[in-house]
């Protein structure tokens, strides 16, 4: 990766495209699996939009890309000049409110972009939930080219009372939760929703939603693609506020489980090569005894937690 960007800085995109391209080779010749998420999500794209879509090279080459976007862009090597904006507004709204809200982003294009965009604005403040264990070098070396890369990132594998107490204290001071809605939790035992994804059921994470219900918070949701050689940043208001009912929570976690898998579906339908999930994501994990119960129990007792300290 650092003789990657060596190349980009010093001799420009098409040679490190050059080089990229050996790298690429060695990794779809040797990474099974992600070769195979990557060639059953493509189809599945196919499939559904009826409009053909490039390759499995094509689509690892877009992920070096992006990779190479996020140094260049914690290196101040990127040009922001030419980002569009859509839906701007909403948070500018949230923000002269002092609302804050819980900010559901994906693994479509650059979210990096977002953050660093962020941080040049002092009336927006943000944590990022995040799980960087498998991402590990990469992490480490974009905190080598700019150390605020790694500030405001919370490492969380579980969400504890303490964790939502925190999130809820910031939440409460206009802040804004940065989460992921389209990786089910590292854990494994956090209940998943199954909504339909590029035409079949998939697993998506209702951990976002559950947040929100505990913080009391709006929802609203974050896309970053690459459309025409331009970078577009999509914000929307996807939930005023939620509030999970004792009967029928279930059901209302799945229906925003859904909306956002749909939005997800839409924009990743523009620009399907720039969506980074390589494992068998239409894979449905089977619920085991009590899992439901278990979830339901850890959600009340967070909420009793949050409700003590308000």
């Amino acid at each position: 990766m650092r003789f990657l960007f060596w190349i980009c800085r010093m001799f420009g995109r098409w040679p490190f495209r050059v080089a990229l391209y050996p790298v690429l080779a060695w990794y779809l010749l040797t990474q099974g699996r992600a070769r195979r998420a990557s060639r059953d999500y493509l189809r599945r794209v196919r499939a559904h939009t009826g409009k053909p879509v490039a390759g499995v090279l094509a689509h690892f080459a877009c992920f070096g890309e992006n990779l190479l976007d996020k140094l260049l862009l914690w290196g101040g090597l990127y040009r922001l000049d030419g980002v569009q904006f859509h839906g701007a507004d909403v948070i500018e709204e949230a923000i002269a409110r002092r609302t804050g809200g819980v900010l559901v982003c994906s693994h479509l294009g650059n979210v990096e972009l977002t953050r660093l965009l962020s941080r040049q604005r002092d009336d927006i403040k943000s944590t990022v939930l995040v799980h960087t264990k498998h991402a590990q070098a990469f992490n480490r070396l974009m905190g080598k080219l700019n150390p605020e890369s790694q500030t405001n990132l919370l490492q969380v594998t579980e969400m504890t009372p303490a964790t939502a107490m925190m999130l809820s204290e910031r939440i409460g001071r206009g802040e804004f939760v940065v989460i992921a809605g389209d990786r089910v939790p590292v854990t494994g035992n956090e209940h998943v929703a199954t909504a339909d994804f590029m035409g079949e059921p998939a697993p998506f994470p209702v951990g976002p939603y559950l947040l929100a219900g505990i913080l009391q918070c709006p929802v609203y949701l974050l896309f970053t693609v690459r459309v025409n050689g331009v970078t577009e940043v999509h914000i929307e208001r996807f939930r005023d506020g939620v509030r999970l009912p004792r009967k029928g929570r279930t059901e209302a976690l799945a229906a925003m489980a859904q909306g956002y898998a749909a939005r997800l579906e839409h924009h990743a339908a523009r620009a399907p090569l720039q969506w980074f999930n390589f494992y068998d994501f239409w894979h449905l994990p089977d619920a085991g005894p009590g899992q439901h119960d278990t979830q339901k129990r850890t959600q009340e007792e967070l909420q009793e937690n949050h409700d003590a300290t308000r």
